[in-house]
């Protein structure tokens, strides 16, 4: 049976060696490392990230978050690139070469080629006396001392390292160009954060016929059957010239019955909530929900610039968007 302890020890032992991996690495960070920066930020095309093996799982993830930061890029394959997808790479792009040892095969290879074209080359190995790094402008020094790898030979501890140091390569690229938050929205539309960052309060508000309100006068009973049909919620309002006069919600009905004030003979005057909060369209639906949280309400009037009713929405819209 094995023991717990020492699957313990094993597990700790690598945190320990990859986290000292890593703190040398911060501590190698020099002139190299910007210039890298200051050479992509040049580059007039993409950046093609190239690895082979673990090195090139580490490229495929370095090439996703530089594209996703601000900073084209994508991975080519080292072995499909000497069979035709090197007609992927054109003379604006730059070359980001992985390889620990720096003597990788299917790397060298390309070099010729590489230099051939003028492409700018930045290699990030564990060797700088190597072919690869000694052929790039610039060399990023991934080295460790050892592997967390008892053997010293399974890519951990290098593989650790490349993946920060392309990280922070990133990162840095990021804030070089002043990337915003919705800079990131815009490449992750289909995410949490897209959806907070880039849907607004006219892409989820009820509007038109779908708009549930009732003219300042009315009986609110009859404000309780527009309610019903229009299934929202609550009804706006509505002064003589069509601005916002109220609104009337399932909370307000809730208090309303709580005053013993009779249904059937009272108009949504007497028992709306005047004005109330609202939206624009043009709003973040993210500042729309920020609203709603802060006065503990379920829902909003979205009014246009000389305060006419436009539309309404809800908490369940919000979720429903993913806005929640």
């Amino acid at each position: 049976m094995t023991d717990t302890r020492t699957l313990l020890h094993s597990a700790q032992r690598t945190i320990d060696l990859e986290r000292q991996a890593i703190d040398s690495l911060r501590a190698r960070l020099n002139g190299d490392f910007t210039r890298a920066c200051e050479l992509i930020l040049a580059c007039k095309g993409r950046v093609v990230v190239v690895g082979m093996g673990k090195s090139g799982h580490i490229g495929n993830k370095i090439a996703a978050t530089l594209a996703s930061t601000g900073t084209p890029a994508f991975f080519v394959h080292p072995a499909e690139a000497s069979h035709g997808d090197m007609g992927m790479i054109t003379r604006d792009d730059l070359v980001l070469a992985l390889s620990n040892s720096g003597s990788t095969s299917e790397i060298v290879t390309l070099l010729p080629l590489i230099k051939r074209m003028g492409i700018t080359l930045i290699s990030m190995t564990g060797n700088s006396a190597s072919p690869l790094a000694q052929a790039a402008e610039v060399n990023l020094d991934a080295s460790v001392e050892q592997e967390a790898c008892p053997l010293n030979l399974a890519p951990t501890a290098s593989t650790t390292v490349s993946l920060v140091l392309g990280d922070a390569l990133a990162i840095a690229l990021l804030e070089a160009r002043g990337f915003t938050a919705e800079d990131f929205a815009f490449s992750h539309p289909g995410g949490a954060l897209g959806r907070r960052l880039l849907l607004k309060v006219e892409h989820v508000m009820h509007s038109g016929e779908r708009l549930p309100c009732v003219a300042r006068g009315t009986s609110l009973r009859e404000a309780l059957l527009e309610m019903t049909r229009k299934g929202l919620g609550m009804t706006v309002i509505l002064e003589g010239d069509g601005c916002l006069a109220g609104v009337f919600t399932d909370g307000d009905l809730r208090r309303t019955l709580d005053k013993g004030i009779d249904l059937r003979s009272a108009a949504i005057d007497e028992v709306m909530t005047p004005h109330g909060k609202t939206a624009r369209p043009e709003m973040l639906a993210a500042e729309a929900l920020k609203i709603m949280e802060d006065h503990k309400i379920n829902a909003l009037v979205v009014v246009d610039g000389n305060d006419r009713p436009v539309g309404a929405l809800n908490m369940h819209d919000l979720l429903r968007a993913g806005v929640l």
